[in-house]
């Protein structure tokens, strides 16, 4: 069964049926190609870790319990997403010692579910480092799943060029009957353009032992969460798919340029939200607004501004040109130009600029006005 979903708004979404739903996030790997010591799913996009941005779109479906897979430095991990995860969310660590591929990490990450959950339930599972998916794909996914009465329901891409993905194979009825990674494909197999996006939604009852059917027959040595597809294929278990429609969604980021191309739209997509919120901007591709910054209604942003971290901007505040802010506040109705402010608080009705630099601390009292010539009587 192949369902395709079609564009949604993005918020929340919930799936179609009550049963109990799980998810599991395999952030374990240690992302050489990043050439960095810095784990893969922390690099930021937008001032969010990677795999913050995943957990978000997590939140916006009902999930019961999130269990994420954590291996390379994994006390950074834990300590970031327990600092910084969605509220609310209920979030169980789990560590993948040896790499032995995605099979072994799905292995792994069922020891962080309870033994008694319901074998009716669902797991939706995904990779840490594809961050632009969004919470309407996963209802999508989840709904789709349901509906066909799927034992494991895959989120599959069509795609110009699929080189480096597994390929989708299909039997009987359209369904699919195995995913074949790239390196161990034939000739035939490789001219397929459907690929795997490496995010399913299984049922709860079947994954752990199609799990230990599993073998490292591969050309890498490692177990592939891929292979539980061929497993419940072949014992007449129903294998669906839900076909994304938008393939930016499901990018995965491996290397610095790939995370360029995901920052640049994360960034399209957070500047279009605000400016459906009310909120001006003279030139978008020039302004560069961080996923924890707040706007108000009625904000005009010129080009050059560079909101970074969690700034907040009040109602009929005008920023820029050419102002860089970091964890900065600013007032109803105050302006700021030519500016770098870092951690520093604007009040109402204040002026700051041009080339002022306020640092750390600082603190401009409603009403004030600081420029170029220093700061005249009534600042604070």
């Amino acid at each position: 069964m192949v369902i395709r979903t079609v564009p949604q708004t993005p918020g929340r979404a919930e799936p179609a049926a009550a049963r109990p739903l799980a998810a599991v996030v395999l952030a374990a790997g240690e992302g050489t190609r990043m050439r960095s010591a810095r784990p893969k799913p922390l690099h930021r996009l937008c001032g969010r870790p990677m795999v913050l941005h995943v957990l978000d779109a997590l939140a916006g479906i009902d999930v019961d319990r999130v269990v994420v897979v954590v291996g390379h430095r994994a006390d950074w991990v834990t300590k970031t997403l327990v600092e910084h995860a969605p509220p609310g969310m209920s979030i169980e660590f789990v560590e993948q010692v040896e790499q032995r591929g995605t099979g072994d990490a799905m292995s792994v990450a069922l020891t962080g579910l309870p033994d008694d959950s319901d074998d009716e339930s669902d797991v939706v599972v995904l990779p840490g480092d594809t961050p632009l998916l969004r919470p309407a794909t996963l209802a999508a996914l989840v709904a789709g799943h349901r509906a066909s009465d799927a034992a494991a329901t895959l989120l599959t891409a069509v795609v110009d060029d699929p080189a480096g993905y597994g390929r989708v194979v299909r039997g009987r009825n359209d369904g699919v009957a195995r995913v074949v990674e790239h390196a161990d494909a034939s000739d035939e197999e490789l001219s397929l353009h459907e690929v795997s996006t490496s995010i399913y939604c299984f049922r709860r009852s079947v994954l752990a032992p199609s799990l230990r059917r599993l073998s490292p027959s591969n050309a890498q040595g490692e177990y592939y969460l891929t292979d539980v597809v061929a497993v419940l294929s072949d014992a007449g278990h129903k294998v669906g798919s839900v076909v994304v429609a938008d393939t930016m969604e499901v990018a995965g980021v491996n290397d610095r340029a790939q995370l360029a191309v995901a920052e640049a739209e994360l960034r399209d997509r957070i500047n279009e939200r605000w400016m459906r919120q009310g909120v001006t901007m003279w030139d978008p591709e020039r302004t560069y607004i961080d996923a924890e910054a707040h706007l108000g209604t009625d904000v005009v942003l010129l080009p050059g501004v560079i909101l970074q971290g969690a700034c907040v901007v009040d109602d009929h505040a005008e920023i820029g040109p050419d102002v860089h802010l970091v964890d900065t506040r600013v007032g109803e109705a105050a302006s700021v130009t030519h500016s770098v402010c870092r951690r520093a608080v604007i009040g109402r009705d204040a002026r700051v600029g041009p080339y002022v630099v306020l640092e750390e601390g600082s603190e401009v009292v409603p009403g004030g006005s600081v420029g170029a010539r220093g700061w005249p009587q009534g600042n604070g």
